[in-house]
Order: C-alpha cells, then sequence, then structure tokens
C-alpha cells in the first residue's frame, strides 16, 4: 500500500471540508469514549492491569528472540509451518506461494492490518486469485476500494447511506427496489452475500491479536464471528502476524485481553475470542488441514533498542486514536497509510521513514490523552517529539519553520526581551481581535488559520499576570 503521508496538510485540508466525512465524525465522535470510561469504571483494577501490560510487552522485547524461536518451535511441534519475512515483498511472496501451491481461487480473510500494509489484495488480485474481506466493514471498503480509516471501526468514515448505495451499485442481482428500514438489512445482505463465498474460499487468511509462545497458538478477537469462518472453513489456515504479537504465556495474553476490549469498544471481551494451534488432528471436529504462519518485521527489528521500542508495547485497541482531537478533525484516511492517529504518528515514519512521514508527528495537540488512555502506558507524545527531533536534526522542516523557531530561540534566550516582545505582541493582538474574540486569518499564520481560529489574546501574558498576581499577594 502506497504511503502518501507526505500529503498530510493538502489531505487533512480536503477533509475538513468534506462535509459527508464530517458528519460520520460527529456522529461517532463521543461513542468510543464513553464507553471506554463506563467500562473503565466497573473495573477497578484497571489501571494495575496496565502496568501488569506495560510489563509483559516490556519483558517480551526483551527477550524478543527467546520468545520468537520459543513460539516458532511450539508452531512446528503442532503441525504448523513458519514462515518469516523480513519484508513486505517477502510476505506477500511467501502468501501467494501458499495459496498457488494450494490451488486456491479465491481467499476469505478476516480484517488484519498487516495486509493493509504489505497490500496483500492487489497482490493476489494481479496473479488471478479473488481476495474476499468478511468483516462488514472491510466487505464495504472493499466494494468501494477504499482503505481503512480506523484500526478496529475501518469504515468509520462512512454514513449508512454510502452502505445503501454501494450496496445496490455493487448488488445488480439484487431487487432495485429492495428498502434498508434499518441496520440489520444490510448486515443481512453483506452475510448473504458472504456466506457462499466462505463456502468456497480455498484459503482462510486471518491477522492475529497475540501469538503465545508457550503453545504456538494464535488468538484472534472479533465481534462478528467472521475469523472463525475464514480459518475453520477452507482447507488452509494463514495466519498473518508481526513480530511484536508474541507474548510469553496463556495467562499474559489473557491479561492483555482484559485491557484490549475494554479500550477498544468497552466491552468486557469481545464476543469472539479464538486460539488456534496447528492444523486439525485426529478427532478434531473442524479446522484446516495446513496452517501456516507468515511472521512480518518490515523495519519492527530496528526500533528494538532504540527510543521508539516503546511503541512496539501497542497492542491495537485504537484508543489513542478514540480520543484524539486531531483524528476526530480529519479523519483516519488523511495520515496517509495504514495506521491512522497518534499510534500511527509514531509507527508510519519508523516503517516508511520519517522523510515520508514527517508531517504525522506534528499533527499533534499533545494535549496527553492517547498517553492517558493507552492500555500499555506509551508515552506517544514523547515519541512523536523523538521524530520532531529527528526531522529537525535531518534538515527535513521547510526552511520557514527553521528560522522561525531561530528567531523564537534568540528571543528566548534574552528573557527580558522575550516578555517585553510578548507583552506588545498580545496587547496588539487583543486590541485587534476584540471585536470578533478569534482570528480566522492572520498574516504570518495561515498554517494555523487555514484549518482554525485563532482566539484572540485578552491583552496580556502569563507571565504579565503571573507577576501582578505575585504583587497583590494572590500567588
Amino acid at each position: 500500500m502506497q504511503s502518501t503521508s507526505a500529503s498530510f496538510k493538502a489531505n487533512a485540508h480536503d477533509a475538513l471540508g468534506d462535509a459527508g466525512l464530517q458528519k460520520a465524525l460527529a456522529f461517532t465522535r463521543p461513542a468510543f469514549p464513553a464507553r471506554r470510561a463506563a467500562a473503565v469504571a466497573a473495573l477497578p483494577e484497571f489501571e494495575r492491569l496496565r502496568d501488569i501490560g506495560r510489563d509483559i510487552k516490556n519483558h517480551t522485547l526483551a527477550n524478543l528472540d527467546f520468545y520468537l524461536e520459543s513460539w516458532a518451535g511450539n508452531v512446528e511441534r503442532a503441525g504448523g509451518r513458519v514462515h518469516w519475512c523480513p519484508t513486505a515483498a517477502d510476505a506477500r511472496a511467501a502468501i501467494l506461494a501458499i495459496c498457488q501451491q494450494a490451488g486456491a481461487r479465491t481467499v476469505t480473510k478476516g480484517k488484519s492490518m498487516i495486509s493493509e500494509e504489505i497490500g496483500i489484495n492487489d497482490h493476489l488480485e494481479a496473479h488471478g486469485i479473488e481476495p474476499v474481506e468478511t468483516d462488514l466493514g472491510e466487505y464495504i471498503l472493499q466494494l468501494r476500494k477504499e482503505p481503512p480509516s480506523h484500526i478496529i471501526a475501518p469504515a468509520f468514515h462512512l454514513n449508512r447511506e454510502d452502505w445503501e448505495e454501494s450496496f445496490r451499485a455493487s448488488h445488480t442481482d439484487l431487487p432495485a427496489d429492495r428498502v434498508f428500514n434499518e441496520r440489520r438489512d444490510i448486515l443481512t445482505e453483506a452475510r448473504r452475500k458472504l456466506r457462499e463465498k466462505f463456502l468456497a474460499a480455498d484459503v482462510g487468511i486471518t491477522g492475529a491479536n497475540f501469538l503465545i509462545a508457550e503453545s504456538g497458538s494464535s488468538v484472534i478477537v472479533t465481534n462478528e464471528g467472521n475469523g472463525d469462518l475464514t480459518q475453520t472453513l477452507p482447507r488452509v489456515h494463514i495466519v498473518l502476524a508481526s513480530i511484536e504479537k508474541v507474548v510469553p504465556t496463556l495467562e499474559d495474553a489473557t491479561s492483555l485481553l482484559r485491557l484490549l476490549a475494554r479500550s477498544a469498544t468497552g466491552q468486557d471481551m469481545s464476543v469472539y475470542t479464538t486460539f488456534s494451534t496447528g492444523a486439525r488432528r485426529p478427532g478434531d471436529l473442524d479446522g484446516p488441514e495446513e496452517y501456516h504462519v507468515v511472521l512480518l518485521d518490515n523495519g519492527r527489528s530496528g526500533m528494538i533498542g532504540t527510543e521508539f521500542q516503546e511503541m512496539l508495547r501497542c497492542i491495537r485497541c485504537a484508543a489513542c486514536m478514540n480520543h484524539c482531537p486531531v483524528y476526530f478533525a480529519v479523519g483516519g484516511h488523511s495520515y496517509g497509510w495504514v495506521y491512522p492517529g497518534p499510534m500511527g504518528s509514531v509507527l508510519t515514519p519508523a516503517l516508511t521513514g520519517v522523510d515520508k512521514a514527517g508531517h504525522l508527528p506534528n499533527a499533534s495537540t499533545f494535549c496527553g490523552k492517547c498517553e492517558s488512555v493507552c492500555p500499555v502506558k506509551i508515552p506517544l507524545p514523547k515519541l512523536m517529539r523523538h521524530w520532531r527531533e529527528r526531522e529537525f536534526e535531518r534538515h527535513l522542516t521547510p526552511s520557514a519553520m527553521r528560522t522561525n523557531l531561530g528567531v523564537w530561540a534568540w528571543f528566548a534566550r534574552r528573557p527580558a526581551m522575550y516578555r517585553a516582545v510578548t507583552r506588545v505582541a498580545a496587547w496588539g493582538l487583543g486590541l485587534l481581535g476584540r471585536k470578533r474574540g478569534r482570528f480566522t486569518s492572520l498574516p504570518f499564520a495561515g498554517g494555523w488559520t487555514d484549518g482554525r481560529d485563532l482566539p484572540a489574546p485578552e491583552g496580556e501574558t502569563f507571565f504579565a499576570r503571573y507577576a501582578r498576581e505575585q504583587r497583590a499577594g494572590r500567588v
């Protein structure tokens, strides 16, 4: 999947003017935070669980080679096969080879952000194999030929009328005058269409929320049951996962599962939590004849031992983006690649290069909400600051920005002059903006006012007010 993260500013500008997107964002904005808050309030030990989750991931990352080798050995002993893939191209080649060996013409897929990262759908189609997305949100996006805009709710950006329009345009064999009275009608139609695909599929591909080292198992969580059908009905099951998904034990996985659903959707647990260990054994009632795991690195091992290692703790709950004011202003597509929001602003530069994704760590208010809700306590603002430092060191920031920062730094090193200049500037801006209370345009500040208003100062700086209050004995 081609990254367009370098176009973030243009993407965001378009998103702010997209009435349909803004309607969808406004409708869904309160839902996830409210559900998470209710779930956390009902679990007194949630903060302790966050510490446990952080420690599990830190321990695993510190010993990643050991646990990956242990996990891979147990996969092989359970009758599965591990395909080690350093790059996205290696992963695509491995999946294609498995599908061709199985004689596959149709492949069903559960939702997987790694499959988006490596662009597997286009690759399979180019070789005459039909991939079918079975997650409801991913299915509508496949019909519309759009990428996901959210990592757990991929069709977050669509409204109900968008679904109906796409179903009518794609399902032309159904009566044109059929009525969609409620969301259930959309679900029923999708189920009818997908059922035949489930039964025809030669290969099923799923992601993995966790890989358990002590048993060689993979774990997926879904709310629709499509993941179970994808991995049990076809003859061949392919798990597509990245190296940081491994955890040492079943107990560790269950601790993280207690965090995952509460942080993601506000549920105690997802409707379906499925553990898979190897191929079907004699006496098993269902399961695939072949079990493969395509294990992707794609730059992650290069993060180990760096200031960005903490990002590999991420369990893909999307809590950071569900609480991010920037994400809810411009939506996920503005970020230009697979991973949007605060987690994408840290992970994308690591995987694609800060030269291509330098806008993303700058697309933050640094309000800190993302860190406060992260179930494994990833310090996302700190990591974004590290990327900003890297970008500045490599002279990737625009020259105007570097010049303006240089001017600001010159004044900041001279406190008396800095306070005098800011006092005059605040007074002047306060006087100019007194009638409206805000600026919709301002010379030399177009980068700000193009996307939002700038509140007019009240006419006094913080330092000046603090000094006045101190003289009056109020502080």
